[in-house]
């Protein structure tokens, strides 16, 4: 198997979590990825397999996937053990809405906060402008962990036991922290959930490649 990846890609790095808690053994191709260019020059093979041109992408054989969930969702069917997600179908359906509720709902204000990792704009006004959008992204951020503390209140992981919906749900909430968002310190549940995550060998490894790549490629973040 190769996979395509990049040093800053939630989505990646979310697949590559996922193949680590499966002890499957691929080949890891990274992008070029810079702050003033983004993707450039898109590599040829990410180009040919995904009409967005972004990884992730997996090789496997002949058959050539893009985008984390269909890839998550492979590999779950070919590569059962061990589950990434519940047999029961009503658990398995709830704990696919908590990967997507991830994916699409948690990270939109998590993304109001990236161009703190960016090169400033050299418009001030556009600075300001997204201070304003960052601050009120905050507050819904702050409002998304009160909801996942509630779901965390009487479980260790978000379904009945570690999926998919762990490892997507906590890229967001990782990749959130980066840039400013706010601390956890007040949710109890969701801290411990992210301390006893960060703690995993797949996790413990991906945060610490974040964290280097970060020094090398992130404008550094003012903590405030």
């Amino acid at each position: 198997m190769i996979l395509y990846s990049a040093p800053l890609s939630l989505f990646a790095r979310k697949v590559e979590i996922a193949m680590a808690e499966k002890a499957l053994k691929f080949e890891r191709v990274m992008v070029p990825f810079s702050q003033t260019r983004g993707y450039a020059p898109k590599h040829p093979a990410v180009l040919a397999a995904n009409p967005k041109g972004q990884v992730p992408v997996l090789v496997d054989g002949d058959l050539t996937l893009y985008d984390s969930t269909v890839i998550t969702e492979y590999l779950e069917d070919a590569y059962p053990l061990p589950p990434l997600l519940p047999d029961d179908p009503v658990v398995r359906a709830q704990c696919r809405l908590l990967e997507l509720e991830a994916d699409e709902i948690l990270l939109s204000p998590v993304r109001k906060l990236m161009h703190r990792s960016e090169l400033p704009s050299p418009d001030a006004a556009a600075r300001q402008q997204q201070e304003v959008e960052a601050t009120e992204a905050e507050k819904l951020i702050a409002q998304n962990y009160g909801m996942l503390e509630l779901k965390l209140a009487s479980r260790e992981f978000l379904c009945s036991a570690f999926t998919v919906a762990d490892i997507a749900t906590f890229m967001v909430v990782h990749y959130g922290l980066r840039p400013g968002a706010p601390s956890l310190s007040g949710h109890r549940n969701l801290l411990s959930w992210h301390q006893r995550l960060s703690r995993r060998p797949s996790f413990t490894n991906a945060i610490w490649e974040i964290d280097e790549a970060d020094k090398l490629l992130s404008h550094p973040v003012t903590r405030r």
